[in-house]
């Protein structure tokens, strides 16, 4: 797969400190576990390095994701789990503190976000904030076009259009809501999570490692490799969610590595046959 990745061997991921993984589509998707994935995470354990698992996925809060990795079989504490809803709650609190928010998210976001300090009120706000609301209502639609035609400014905790299921299905995910609220308002979302790589730095500082010490891992080219790019770590993108070897083909920026899955990683690493 030399033409689709641009480093020639992997002496840079096998030196990488810190794997940032993404989780949907690249060590599972929805209830399935690929074969392989927990195997990667215990690899990660045997050869010293650190891992932290990404996501994008602003719907549920860092909590539920530990709870939900350990149900599916995988070693998590909670120094092992970062969101684009908790990057999203220490921008705010950065940026807004003070400042009342219109959400139109999950209960779980919500509560993300208030962890951080964030004043909800979605009937006299100052900042429209959006995450992935797989609870979403019509009413919140109608409250963040009103404040956003006032002149709120507009935070999306990710930019994602889509959320990968299994059998080939996916979900509207922040992105394609997004997508309506600019469509009715003519304002554009500053997207808090991936790509943005304020969401790696954070991570690189809290961690004490050199981002180019760091290797994100994930299925997506627009948000997994392009925040490893942004951020200047390594990157692997696996082919097991949302990416084929033709839309690699068809990118001008080119991950380091291209592999089938974590399996390869680990074989990588391992000092095995990738």
């Amino acid at each position: 797969m030399s033409e689709l990745q641009t480093e020639t061997d992997y002496e840079k991921l096998k030196e990488s400190e810190l794997f940032i993984l993404d989780m949907d589509g690249t060590l599972y998707l929805g209830d399935d576990v690929f074969e392989g994935a927990v195997d990667f995470i215990h690899t990660l354990k045997r050869t010293g390095k650190q891992y932290i698992y990404l996501t994008n996925n602003s719907s549920r809060a860092g909590a539920d994701y530990i709870d939900r990795l350990r149900r599916l079989g995988f070693p998590c504490e909670r120094e092992n789990v970062f969101t684009s809803g908790m990057a999203t709650g220490l921008y705010l609190q950065q940026n807004f503190s003070g400042k009342k928010c219109c959400v139109v998210g999950t209960k779980a976001f919500r509560a993300e976000l208030e962890r951080y300090g964030a004043q909800i009120d979605d009937e006299n706000a100052d900042v429209v904030v959006v995450g992935f609301d797989t609870e979403l209502v019509y009413r919140e639609l109608e409250r963040a076009v009103h404040f956003l035609r006032k002149g709120a400014p507009f935070i999306a905790a990710n930019p994602d259009w889509v959320c990968p299921m299994p059998h080939d299905e996916v979900l509207p995910d922040c992105g394609s809501i997004c997508a309506l609220l600019t469509a009715s308002t003519g304002v554009k979302p500053f997207y808090i999570g991936k790509p943005n790589r304020n969401i790696v730095d954070v991570i690189a500082r809290e961690r004490g490692i050199d981002n180019r010490r760091i290797c994100c891992v994930g299925d997506r080219l627009y948000t997994d490799i392009a925040v490893a790019q942004n951020a200047g770590t390594v990157s692997v993108l696996v082919l097991s969610g949302e990416t084929d070897e033709k839309m690699v083909r068809e990118t001008d920026r080119k991950p380091s590595y291209v592999l089938p899955d974590v399996r390869a990683i680990s074989a990588i690493l391992e000092g095995r046959e990738a």
